[in-house]
């Protein structure tokens, strides 16, 4: 699928491919190019050539084609798996691990290591480049993900997350004291309007998208908290919590620029899943501990 992204220019005098290869760090200077070329460019609407010098001001639109994922190959990498049977299997992902090779990440990830250890047994719809991926949780949060090893199985449990019947629930820390108990974030989900690495809570064009959280515990500075999500936006509990003053600690893109001690990303764990079997219609619920990284962050933080 390919996405249309619109940049303000900011200087008079610069060539449009250098822009966009500065602007857009995904793209590099031969690929802007390449898209000038195929007129995929246009500057206040009009298309350009690639030693156009843009005017501050202008508006640059182009479309960006979707970037291909490379194909996964089996790696034999630790593996924590919960549960499994021929329908299923749920895995306990440590924190640091990607869910499927994609741009930067072409290999370690848990695909790659689930190829290892399933071998054929893998659903395709997601196709060969997310082989039994239902669905997902991002690199620097840990915890538990169901993937699906053939292709009724990979529909029910689709199925299930479409009809909000999946129970998932994480534990996090945020930044700050909340003042309730326990609360709501309803709002809508979307691409962030002017970083494209980021999403956002959005009044246009954003996905519905709810969170329910309560606290587990304060802190001095800090909140532990547990949050259960009704929908699964990209970044959803990160961007809502950020929406309510409270992004989490350890968060670079959506919270403080400066990392927390003993944290290399967000500090956010898949500590429950809840669904139901795709052939039997058993309700199934698996947890795990918080892993050592939580317990040791907050094991240094003051109590109130």
């Amino acid at each position: 699928m390919s996405e249309t992204v619109s940049l303000i220019a900011e200087t008079t005098g610069e060539r449009i491919d250098a822009l966009l290869s500065r602007m857009l760090p995904e793209l590099s200077r031969s690929g802007a190019q390449r898209l000038l070329e195929d007129g995929a460019v246009t500057v206040e609407g009009r298309p350009v050539k690639k030693n156009y010098r843009v005017a501050a001001g202008e508006r640059v639109e182009t479309v960006l084609p979707e970037p291909e994922d490379p194909v996964p190959v089996p790696q034999k990498l630790p593996l924590d798996v919960v549960y499994e049977d021929a329908d299923l299997i749920v895995v306990n992902k440590p924190r640091g691990m990607v869910v499927h090779p994609a741009a930067g990440h072409p290999d370690g990830t848990l695909v790659n290591a689930l190829l290892w250890h399933c071998g054929d047994s893998l659903s395709g719809i997601g196709g060969e480049r997310r082989p039994g991926i239902v669905h997902r949780i991002d690199r620097d949060t840990s915890g538990l993900l169901v993937a699906a090893k053939n292709d009724f199985s990979h529909l029910s449990l689709c199925g299930q997350l479409a009809a909000h019947s999946m129970f998932r629930q994480y534990d996090a820390v945020v930044y700050g004291a909340m003042r309730e108990e326990s609360g709501t974030v309803d709002a809508p989900v979307g691409r962030h309007p002017t970083d494209r690495k980021r999403m956002a809570v959005v009044p246009k064009g954003g996905r519905n998208a709810v969170t329910h959280w309560e606290v587990v515990e304060r802190y001095r500075g800090y909140t532990h908290i547990r949050c259960r999500l009704e929908t699964g936006r990209t970044h959803q509990i990160r961007v809502h919590m950020e929406h309510i003053g409270h992004p989490l600690a350890g968060d670079l893109v959506y919270g403080k620029k400066r990392p927390d001690r003993g944290l290399s990303g967000q500090c956010l764990h898949a500590r429950t899943l809840e669904l139901s079997h795709p052939r039997t219609g058993e309700r199934l619920r698996f947890s795990t501990e918080l892993p050592d990284y939580f317990l040791a962050f907050l094991s240094a933080l003051p109590r109130e």
